[in-house]
């Protein structure tokens, strides 16, 4: 049998060539499926990532329905921190909100470091994926410490980050201090992953979008790059992914990722342009377009996997996750329209 390291996805991560380009993805395992909501049915989001039954039937469902060619680990990301005792909840409809938020120096006893024996469901449940996936890789993944500091410091997610940013530029060895922290926590819950079979990892950094170039390089590149070194020993390849990040790409690739992925917002053209050929690129359909037309979709689509062919290496996926409402047979059509055209 085939191992995942030789997959499709691994290959192009790692700029070699492949046959066809690989896609996933992200939020592939989730509302849009009804046989997820099936087994989520009065089950809680945390309980359900703390269940390796569940975690392991759910990160199936899509490479089942879709033929895509990766898994990717079902989790959010603020279960490491829930894991080491932050008193948190995600609550539907709104998201992660958690009871006492970080603002002061003493708030940082609240987050020790975390250690494997903080997370054995996660290691049980990636065992159990491994087996049953065969050939097709596994993506472990983690929030980045910019994103988990945001929810730590707001209490919940936010559209302008006031508490956040008053933090970062009022008090900025506390900021350091807790991203440090946060790195460290970020890091070991992807080297769980890593250690027990993940094939790939992925950092994901869903608010740093927020931040100009220069304060990212100065408060969030040195910590997000400390968390993907956490899993350098294991051999296996990074992605590194934010939203609204088109100028920070440059420094969101030299923090440390074999991958950069590319939001909707920026043409893989133009990504490529600003990476100067030194990653592979992931991305980057905007999830929108999963509702248009048939014809406008398959246009979209096609024009993405043509302006991948310049990357040294690249993975078909959504410039951000998939929406609850997208129709899975769609998904489907166009696992099988990036397989047929790139082959060309």
């Amino acid at each position: 049998m085939t191992s995942p390291r030789d997959s499709l996805l691994v290959k192009a991560a790692r700029r070699q060539p492949v046959t066809h380009t690989p896609v996933w993805f992200m939020r592939q395992a989730g509302r849009s499926l009804p046989e997820y909501r099936r087994v989520r049915e009065g089950v809680g989001m945390l309980e359900s990532c703390r269940r390796p039954d569940l975690v392991t039937e759910i990160t199936l469902q899509p490479v089942r329905r879709h033929g895509v060619d990766a898994a990717i680990f079902f989790s959010d990301i603020v279960v490491p921190l829930a894991a080491v005792g932050v008193d948190l909840d995600i609550v539907a409809g709104v998201g992660p909100v958690v009871a006492r938020p970080v603002r002061a120096r003493a708030d940082l006893d609240r987050l020790p470091e975390l250690v494997p024996e903080h997370v054995p469901y996660i290691t049980e449940a990636v065992h159990l994926l491994v087996a049953e996936l065969g050939a097709t890789p596994l993506i472990g993944f983690a929030g980045a410490p910019f994103t988990l500091a945001s929810y730590l410091v707001e209490g919940g997610p936010s559209k302008n980050h006031e508490h956040t940013k008053a933090l970062m530029y009022g008090d900025p060895q506390l900021w350091h201090d807790l991203c440090g922290r946060l790195a460290q926590i970020s890091g070991a819950f992807l080297d769980v992953q890593a250690a027990a079979g993940a094939s790939a990892v992925q950092l994901f950094d869903s608010w740093v979008g927020v931040l100009p170039r220069t304060d990212y390089e100065r408060f969030v590149a040195p910590h997000s790059a400390a968390a993907l070194a956490a899993v350098a020993h294991r051999d296996v390849p990074t992605i590194h992914f934010g939203v609204g990040t088109g100028e920070l790409l440059a420094a969101m690739g030299a923090a440390g990722a074999d991958v950069v992925g590319v939001d909707y917002r920026v043409s893989l053209t133009d990504a490529l342009d600003r990476l100067g050929g030194s990653y592979a690129v992931q991305g980057n359909l905007d999830p929108a377009l999963l509702f248009a037309p048939w014809p406008a979709l398959e246009a979209k689509v096609r024009g993405i996997v043509e302006e991948g062919r310049a990357a040294p290496g690249h993975i078909f996926n959504l410039g951000h996750g998939v929406l609850p409402d997208t129709d899975p047979e769609v998904l489907t059509r166009v696992v099988e329209l990036v397989h047929e055209v790139s082959r060309r």
